[in-house]
């Protein structure tokens, strides 16, 4: 999906450090120009990259993913139409339908891939980036940028949007299949989410690893 390095930056002696999480090398952290990136001499792993978004691009992406987390989870899915009969769902309607049986585990895991892990992902970017955006440091900021960092390849957006277009395919020829504002903004979601998972959040630490405690 993405990158998974998650450099550690601190300070030492005035001199701002950067381990690599892979085999544990410490370097000096150095500013880059836009498009470099800087590998560990060691392993040769991603340590960090220069990016475009500061702080308050990211925000704003975090905020447009809970406004597109909101729709793709209270507008319908798809909606189907045939000889007069209508029906629609929405993704917790599906995931509730899953009870009971042998769909009970792909129900659970559908909930924890497309509601619990980008809802956190969500949650926890907008804590960090709301405090770090006001200069403070957010109240268990480790915890949460190691969490995310964990979540990132747990969320199977993109593989429900593919398998979704996949399906409305194949019942175009059967029923009359409507797009859902659910899966406008289940695809709005999946973009946005790409987006900062493709940016690197190593300046937060910098950013606020030198203010509060």
């Amino acid at each position: 999906m993405s990158d998974q390095s998650l450099p550690i930056t601190s300070v030492a002696a005035g001199n701002r450090l950067v381990i690599c999480e892979h085999c544990d090398s410490v370097h000096r952290l150095e500013p880059l120009v836009l498009g470099e990136r800087a590998h560990c001499l060691r392993c040769g792993a991603l340590l960090y990259r220069a990016s475009r978004l500061d702080i308050q691009g990211l925000l704003a992406l975090a905020i447009a993913a809970a406004v597109l987390f909101g729709i793709a989870n209270v507008g319908p899915i798809l909606q189907l139409k045939l000889s007069g009969l209508h029906s629609e769902s929405t993704l917790l309607g599906s995931v509730m339908a899953m009870r009971g049986g042998f769909s009970e585990v792909m129900g659970l895991v559908v909930a924890m891939t497309l509601f619990v892990v980008p809802l956190l992902q969500i949650v926890l970017l907008l804590w960090v980036l709301s405090f770090a955006q006001a200069g403070h440091r957010a109240p268990g900021f480790a915890k949460a940028m190691v969490t995310l960092h964990y979540l990132r390849p747990w969320s199977m957006i993109e593989v429900f949007v593919l398998g979704a277009l996949v399906a409305m395919i194949k019942l175009i020829g059967l029923v009359h299949v409507v797009i859902g504002a659910g899966l406008f903004g289940m695809v709005g979601l999946m973009v946005v989410l790409l987006i900062i998972a493709k940016r690197d959040l190593h300046p937060l630490w910098d950013a606020v690893g030198e203010r509060d405690s």
